[in-house]
């Protein structure tokens, strides 16, 4: 008989939200925390760049609110933003109490600027602050007795009863069981989908799992189309999804041509500190117009100790590749990075379905709009999971639990064709990268949808037949998040933030949520 487990909260995913939503609840409430694969894998652990926090005595919050809806391209809640922004240096504050140390020149925070911000407010861990943060995060879980870490643990679907959610059957990797984890809140913190893509910036696990069992349960699902593309992903063979920071560029990078010509100023006047979608167009120009297999990003021009001492990360990883980027220019190309759409979320990470949140990358809480500005990611993901706990802890908690069934695999068999997994993992990949990238066609659009939809029947037919696996799991829900971004895609019949159709080039006077939800 399979595991049932009982918890007052169940949490899916160990990346920053997952993890600051687990301290924030109260110690009274049992809770499982849920890690895919390691617990510090995910794309938490490998963000670079830092946190946006007003922080500097000639900044202020309603610039950075400014900014923040400058960027989101007409699309920004402007109450979540200011939620946001005015909550950002409380988090500094807690993460400093949680071990993290951030970057000071003597007793001031060493702010840097990056794409869309008007000041520096970035506040950072050399060019490691992700690995800083849930280091020390998953050091004060793990002081905690209420707190159950299941490791190599993948989630399959949430338990749905009557609209209201109870949990979710999620797969032991190790035992290949699914086990039932019944709890009376449940909350999403599975991250993004860019491994949708065929290159992007992010770990493995970004497979948009929280998005898809969301919408299979009948949540809102909001700005699919609006998946931005980091600018730069060091062009390498051995580099393995590996990313240049955007403080680079903040600290006076520039993006040039083999010739080391720069071309940023022919596309906007802030150069290589314009929004994301703005650089990462100007790239794929570039490199689509002279059939060039990268672009560089210039770093030289600095003293060696000063890089070594401000980017020690980026320095080793390149030197380790035979770069010295205190003498080299970086080879660069955009890669898929963050999903600024997802799961329609309030203010306390609630969705629709009740008894169910979700925070961080997996959620649509209106901050983002239509292209993120960088370094709000990581903000958002821990101002919102103290909203979604502090909400949580403010709830009655029952002491009986709903029943049940225990998974049932009795009709399914051991698959003889996992060549057929891996194929569609491909394919899906590659259709989304050259007909949904950057720059987008109805008629690519359309091929994709097209072509999506049949993949979608046969990954359905081979779910019902064989014994569910971690790499089947994960190929159904990429091949529904897909078809969300390629269905928002074509619902927007205009070109906005990170969605830049050619059919459709101009930008609609008036500014609309794509939504969807299955009936």
């Amino acid at each position: 008989m399979p595991k049932q487990h009982h918890f007052d909260v169940l949490i899916i995913g160990t990346g920053s939200a997952g993890l600051m939503s687990a301290l924030q609840l109260s110690d009274d409430l049992n809770i499982a925390l849920i890690a895919k694969d390691k617990l510090l894998e995910g794309s938490s652990y490998y963000a670079q760049g830092g946190i946006s926090a007003v922080l500097d005595i000639n900044d202020n919050f309603s610039t950075h609110a400014q900014d923040t809806l400058s960027t989101a391209k007409g699309l920004g809640d402007k109450t979540a933003i200011r939620f946001m922004v005015e909550n950002a240096p409380k988090v500094i504050a807690s993460l400093e109490r949680s071990g993290v140390k951030f970057t000071k020149n003597k007793e001031a925070y060493h702010l840097t600027t990056e794409g869309g911000h008007s000041h520096r407010r970035v506040v950072h861990v050399a060019d490691k602050t992700g690995r800083s943060i849930q280091i020390n995060l998953l050091k004060s879980v793990k002081e905690k007795s209420n707190i159950t870490l299941f490791e190599n643990y993948i989630a399959v679907d949430l338990l749905i009863k009557s609209h209201d959610c109870y949990g979710a059957y999620i797969l032991n990797k190790n035992t290949h069981q699914v086990e039932s984890f019944i709890s009376h809140k449940t909350i999403i913190a599975t991250g993004g989908a860019s491994k949708v893509y065929l290159y992007t910036s992010n770990p493995d696990t970004s497979t948009g799992d929280g998005i898809a069992m969301a919408y299979r349960a009948k949540c809102v699902i909001t700005n699919m189309e609006f998946t931005q593309f980091h600018p730069t992903c060091l062009y390498h063979p051995h580099a393995k999804s590996f990313l240049i920071t955007e403080a680079l560029r903040g600290e006076g990078g520039k993006l040039v041509l083999p010739n080391g010509q720069a071309f940023m100023h022919e596309f906007d006047s802030r150069e290589e500190l314009a929004p994301r979608d703005i650089v990462a167009r100007a790239i794929d120009a570039q490199i689509k117009t002279h059939g060039l297999d990268c672009v560089y990003l210039d770093i030289s021009f600095k003293d060696k100790n000063w890089i070594k001492q401000h980017f020690p990360t980026i320095y080793k990883k390149c030197q380790s590749l035979g770069i010295d980027i205190a003498i080299d220019a970086i080879p660069v190309v955009p890669a898929a990075h963050y999903t600024c759409g997802g799961v329609q979320t309030n203010l306390d990470g609630q969705t629709n379905v009740s008894n169910l949140y979700a925070v961080g990358e997996v959620a649509y809480t209106g901050v983002h709009g239509a292209n993120r500005m960088a370094s709000n990611s990581l903000l958002e993901c821990m101002v919102f999971a103290k909203s979604c706990a502090n909400h949580i802890n403010q709830q009655s908690i029952t002491l009986t639990y709903k029943k049940f069934s225990p998974w049932d695999a009795s009709r399914a068999a051991p698959s003889k064709e996992k060549v057929v997994v891996s194929h569609l993992w491909d394919e899906i990949r590659r259709i989304m990268w050259n007909f949904v990238g950057i720059v987008r066609s109805n008629k690519r659009l359309k091929y994709a949808q097209h072509r999506l939809d049949q993949i979608q029947t046969e990954v359905n037919d081979y779910y019902k037949l064989y014994l569910i696996s971690s790499d089947l799991i994960e190929l159904r829900n990429l091949v529904q998040t897909a078809q969300l971004i390629v269905q928002s895609a074509i619902s927007r019949t205009e070109s906005r933030g990170l969605h830049y159709n050619e059919d459709y080039p101009q930008q609609a006077s008036q500014a609309t949520n794509t939504i969807i939800k299955k009936s």
